[in-house]
Formats: structure tokens, sequence, C-alpha cells
């Protein structure tokens, strides 16, 4: 009985001679389920390519709205979606006056669209928990028309049942991913710009109201 009870723990069994693979207790956390806003003022999404070999440009998407439909109890039946601006991007670039290198990469059809296709958007298919903290977080991504489904490594940061300040239960995520632009239609540039783009999102989320 005690091996079958570290047996349950562990997630498998043995029977007979034969393994038998055992459902893990759902991980749960102690906020209430509903939905969760994302709070703005505290998130980032942020993609990063290769340039020339030599290094990984940033840019940021400024304008976005997220929401999660948390099931505390069993956090694998949560879900999340994510619409942003793809003409809200905001790079480094330090001369401005002479090159609109923002709108360049948020709207051109070189490189995201945004003026044909404004609207980025994921909504998730699944998430698989790996730990207390982390998960595989499944979904579709539509950017530039062109809907693909991609993989995030998300891991819950933190929760708290009532947050200080905002008078809430908050919780707190981060997830990072890659996806290749030439799946969305981006060949630009190939040569000398990276196909792999890499996303990495930070983000606090409150309880909706």
């Amino acid at each position: 009985m005690r091996v079958l009870l570290i047996a349950l723990m562990l997630g498998s069994a043995t029977l007979g001679g034969a393994s038998v693979a055992v459902a893990a207790a759902p991980v749960s956390v102690g906020i209430p389920s509903g939905a969760y806003d994302v709070d703005i003022t505290h998130a980032s999404i942020t993609m990063r390519w290769n340039h020339f070999g030599l290094s990984h440009y940033p840019a940021r998407l400024t304008k976005f709205t997220s929401t999660i439909t948390l099931d505390a109890a069993d956090l694998s039946r949560s879900s999340v979606t994510v619409t942003a601006d793809a003409n809200s991007v905001k790079t480094e670039f330090p001369y401005p006056d002479k090159v609109d290198f923002d709108s360049e990469i948020g709207g051109s059809d070189k490189f995201l669209d945004g003026k044909a296709h404004p609207v980025i958007k994921f909504v998730s298919t699944g998430l698989t928990v790996t730990s207390q903290t982390t998960g595989k977080l499944t979904g579709n991504l539509t950017l530039r028309g062109v809907t693909k489904p991609i993989t995030l490594d998300a891991k819950l940061n933190g929760v708290m049942a009532m947050h200080p300040m905002a008078k809430v239960p908050v919780l707190g995520i981060s997830a990072t991913g890659v996806i290749k632009r030439s799946d969305f239609g981006m060949d630009y540039g190939l040569a000398f710009v990276g196909d792999d783009v890499e996303l990495q999102i930070e983000a606090e989320y409150r309880k909706a109201q």
C-alpha cells in the first residue's frame, strides 16, 4: 500500500508487472476563479530577432489587452486571450527624425503589416501543467491574417489573495516562446535578419470587477 501511495504521488504505478500511468492531482492556487484582466502598467510583450548574426534586436508591442479565465482548483482548465495592436511597435532606434523605424516594423508589409492587418491575437487551446508553477501553454496565434499554433513556456510567478494597493486578488506570470516569422508570410531579409522571433511576456493580472 505504501508503494502504491508513493507511485500515485509520482504519477505512475506498477500493477502485475505492468507500468500504469496515474493522473496527477490538479494544481490549484489560493485565489478565486474567474476573469483576470491584465494590469497594463505592469506588463510587456517583447520580441527579439537575430541581426546579421551579431545581436538580438528588441522591440515591444505597447498596446494590448489580455484576460485570463482562471480555474483556481485546476490550473490546467484555465485559458488566456491576448489582443495586440501591430502598429504599436516601440524600438530603441535613436534617429526617429531620419527613419520612423517603429512604423516600418509595425506597419510595413515587410514585417508585421499592421496597416493591412492591425490585430495580433493569441487564443489559448490548452495548458499542460508541468509543476506547481510551470506549464506548456498552447494556442493559436493570428498575425498578418495568418493563424498558426504555437507553444509558450509559462511560469506562474506568484499570487496575492489581496493586493495591498489594488485591493483585489492578483497573479503574475512570465511566458517565453519562439515563432518563425516566415510561417506568417514575413520572408523579407531572411539572409540577414533571423527567421526565429523570440517572445517574452511579463504580466500581472487583476481580478475583474
